[in-house]
């Protein structure tokens, strides 16, 4: 029979680890341990360490709990260490294969109890591994019957996850309205406190503020940061914190507040590195984009390197690609990015985003046109400004490169508006150097300088080097092209004649034909004209074109 000391030490770890004592509690489970090994020390002292970052602490501890469980024949009890050790291996090592094992087993044991609360946790971890996998149909499905025995056992916290799961789902699927709704009731219930386990708050605003990231609702996300971030400071979660900076970091990012940004997100990668390196590629990531968006192209390559593989890298590398005036590159991995996202899934904005800028950079009329049509389906079922923002830059950009510039600057008008009511300071300055661009190609050179200051005025602001050479690059360009004759423009015969075609809309692919050359040589001919003739894009250069005296032309 067990001692009393040894059962008052239970309490003690017990009562430290609700108090969020956690070096407490981890001192009182081992002295319990050193004189009876049971189970229920040995999964109190799991929570002691998971709350200090101690992984082998975590892993050994349960490990040996769910095996004293099953030696005892408490079923129950065993099988809810195997769900908490399924996401113990996802969230210290990202292993999903191997939390998915340990989700199996505990699904089997459960098979063979009555209804509990660890049926509930069982379904929650489910859905949450499907939301990781693309699976939202089942995660809307899990999270519905954890939240449901919540409810039906009384446990706070499976019916605010399973709530969460289910908001987080609903956004997911593009249903956004109804899915911020239950998020914000999940956090809300969070920050009240009736939680018994502290992780699960932490997992409901882990879901709100990626959901408000996914549909760049950064103003929602902004408005529960501080109260999430209070709530990390009192709990003293490295975990909890690095999620919240990196989160913060993003934020800030994307409302023009650089330094901040990235005094978050190095702080998020530092506590990540310490305690959950499978975890540090987020950050990562945000780390790559802010140097890729300041020029410093050579670091964001080398960050996403270690950042390893996630969307948010290879949208990352897909922009350096652009960036680089690497097109096809850019094409390949922007749809790897769809192809990879559940269908209709906002989170596929960012990506077919791209596939319109760099198609319409090489001439792909057609499937341009056919990204920008589901992009602008996305953004409608979205419904937030910076995401229809995003829509019409990418009208703006096909209009341009079919020759409508007026339908383009209307479009790019609006994208700038948009970007600008919602905070997304960079998105709105660079939505201006395309609307620059466009004036450019319409002959207002004026209107396009006065655009292009103003962008370049926040540019420098930002440090966004090279987006400050392009803008300085328009400004510099007055009307020059007036006073050219055709046969001053510093082109060859052969890229005068692709030139015309590019003036007239005709693709890559279909200029090869015509001239029976590979598309490889016409692309050659395309970015050699751009760089002689000192344009941004082919509109620009059909524009010159038309100013030079080489339209009308007939096509054959």
């Amino acid at each position: 029979m067990r001692s009393n000391t040894h059962a008052a030490l239970l309490d003690a770890g017990i009562r430290a680890l609700a108090e969020s004592r956690w070096t407490d509690a981890k001192q009182s489970f081992e002295a319990a341990l050193r004189k009876h090994e049971v189970p229920a020390a040995l999964e109190g002292l799991s929570w002691a360490g998971w709350w200090l970052d101690d992984a082998a602490l975590v892993f050994d501890s349960r490990d040996r709990a769910y095996r004293l469980y099953r030696q005892r024949r408490q079923t129950t009890d065993a099988a809810r260490m195997a769900i908490w050790l399924a996401i113990d291996h996802l969230d210290f090592n990202g292993a999903v294969a191997v939390a998915s094992g340990w989700l199996r087993r505990a699904g089997r044991l459960l098979k063979e109890v009555e209804p509990a609360p660890e049926h509930g946790w069982l379904a929650f971890q489910e859905g949450y591994l499907a939301m990781t996998t693309g699976d939202v149909a089942t995660a809307m499905v899990r999270a519905r019957e954890a939240a449901e025995t919540g409810r039906r056992f009384r446990i706070a916290d499976l019916e605010m996850l399973g709530l969460a799961l289910e908001g987080s789902a609903l956004v997911a699927s593009t249903r956004v309205a109804d899915g911020m709704r239950c998020l914000d009731e999940a956090t809300a219930t969070a920050l009240e406190g009736e939680a018994s386990v502290p992780i699960s708050c932490a997992w409901a605003f882990c879901f709100l503020v990626s959901s408000c990231l996914d549909v760049r609702d950064y103003q929602r996300a902004y408005d529960w940061s501080d109260r999430i971030a209070e709530f990390a400071e009192r709990h003293e979660s490295r975990y909890m914190l690095g999620f919240c900076r990196s989160h913060y970091g993003a934020v800030h990012l994307s409302r023009g507040r650089w330094a901040d940004a990235e005094a978050e997100i190095l702080k998020a990668i530092e506590a990540y590195e310490r305690s959950r390196p499978a975890m540090a590629g987020d950050a990562l990531g945000w780390l790559a984009e802010l140097r890729r968006r300041q020029g410093r192209l050579d670091e964001a390559a080398a960050l996403l390197v270690r950042a390893g593989d996630s969307l948010g890298s290879r949208l990352c590398q897909a922009r350096l690609a652009l960036d680089r005036g690497l097109d096809g590159r850019a094409i390949e991995l922007a749809e790897r990015c769809v192809r990879q996202m559940p269908e209709g899934s906002p989170q596929v904005a960012p990506a077919l985003e791209l596939l319109v800028r760099a198609r319409a950079a090489r001439g792909d009329l057609a499937e341009a046109a056919s990204a920008a049509s589901d992009l602008m389906a996305t953004a409608e079922r979205a419904d937030t400004s910076p995401m229809r923002a995003g829509a019409l830059v990418a009208e703006g950009l096909l209009a341009t490169a079919r020759g409508d510039h007026d339908r383009a600057r209307r479009a790019l008008e609006d994208a700038v508006s948009g970007f600008e009511r919602s905070g997304a300071v960079f998105d709105a300055l660079t939505a201006r150097l395309d609307l620059a661009t466009v004036l450019v190609a319409m002959g207002r050179p004026e209107s396009a300088e006065a655009e292009a200051r103003v962008a370049l005025r926040g540019l420098e602001a930002l440090g966004a080097e090279q987006a400050v050479a392009l803008a300085r690059q328009l400004i510099g360009r007055r009307d020059v092209s007036r006073s050219r004759a055709p046969q001053a423009l510093p082109i060859t015969p052969r890229e005068r004649e692709v030139l015309r075609f590019v003036a007239l809309g005709w693709t890559n692919r279909q200029i090869a034909a015509h001239l029976v050359v590979s598309e490889h040589t016409v692309h050659r001919h395309v970015t050699n004209l751009l760089r002689k003739l000192d344009v941004p894009s082919r509109s620009a250069a059909a524009a010159l074109a038309a100013r030079s005296g080489l339209l009308p032309y007939e096509a054959p």
